[in-house]
């Protein structure tokens, strides 16, 4: 069906108008599942909708390429726990007046040195068995810890699935980092280091992977599909400044992430209602 689907729908999603004499690139909305949802997205700097480092969202392109209606409750700087006060927001907002939510955070977690905690903790309790009986077993139960990156996403996907049950819910993986300087107090070095607990942003995106598992939501592993690694020079091209912001892609990185995801959204449904 996703064949049909991608076989159906036009090749070429950028096409060109000519307006007073000059052409100008336009984007073609592909027809898919996508079409007409709303969908809230959360997240960090790069979701921010005051464009930190670029002069369009991947989120705007989306809703060019798959003619959605996007929401951005991105906050620049945000970690895993203040993407559960925007999802509050939202509630607040807008009820369960939409169809997905997509959440694209974690750098900043890895960047401010956030402990990946445990998923679960374990204790001993009674469990009903056969014939009403009962015995004594390990029991897990996931960790609600503001102080954990585990534990954050615990908080966040808890609210999520109880508040809006019948709608679609995506994580986005954090994106390869580069050196960024945004003033002599704010310098962050590139992935090569780790944090200052000794971890690599490999060990958060992994966090993020292991999301699908224990909450039942798909993830979208945009590390690795966006292709952008911004530690090869080649690269500086798709984000914002090659010497002081390696971190914040442009509006050609946006774009990319944008083509990218696309293909991958057409492969989910876009609402359960």
């Amino acid at each position: 069906m996703l064949a049909a689907l991608l076989l159906s729908a036009d090749a070429f999603p950028l096409g060109y108008a000519c307006v007073e004499g000059m052409f100008t690139q336009q984007t073609a909305v592909v027809e898919s599942q996508w079409k007409g949802k709303r969908v809230a997205f959360l997240g960090d700097s790069i979701t921010d909708k005051r464009h930190v480092g670029t002069t369009k969202c991947y989120w705007e392109y989306l809703a060019d390429m798959l003619g959605l209606q996007a929401f951005s409750y991105g906050i620049n700087g945000n970690r895993m726990d203040g993407v559960l006060r925007q999802a509050q927001r939202l509630l607040e907002e807008r009820g369960d007046s939409i169809d997905a939510i997509i959440v694209f955070a974690g750098t900043n977690d890895y960047n401010g040195g956030i402990p990946l905690g445990e998923w679960y903790t374990t204790s001993r309790c009674d469990a009903e068995v056969a014939d009403r009986a009962t015995e004594s077993r390990l029991r897990r139960r996931p960790v609600m810890s503001e102080d954990t990156f585990r534990g954050r996403i615990n908080r966040l996907m808890d609210f999520i699935k109880t508040n809006y049950p019948t709608k679609q819910v995506i994580m986005l993986t954090p994106l390869h980092r580069a050196y960024a300087r945004f003033s002599d107090k704010n310098i962050q070095p590139d992935e090569s280091f780790p944090n200052k607990l000794g971890l690599y942003i490999d060990d958060y995106v992994q966090a993020v992977k292991e999301t699908a598992n224990v909450w039942a939501v798909p993830v979208i592993d945009l590390n690795s599909i966006s292709g952008l690694y911004p530690l090869n020079d080649s690269h500086v091209q798709y984000f914002h400044d090659g010497q002081t912001d390696r971190l914040h892609p442009n509006a050609e990185g946006h774009r990319r992430m944008a083509l990218a995801l696309m293909y991958q959204l057409m492969g989910y449904p876009a609402s359960f209602e």
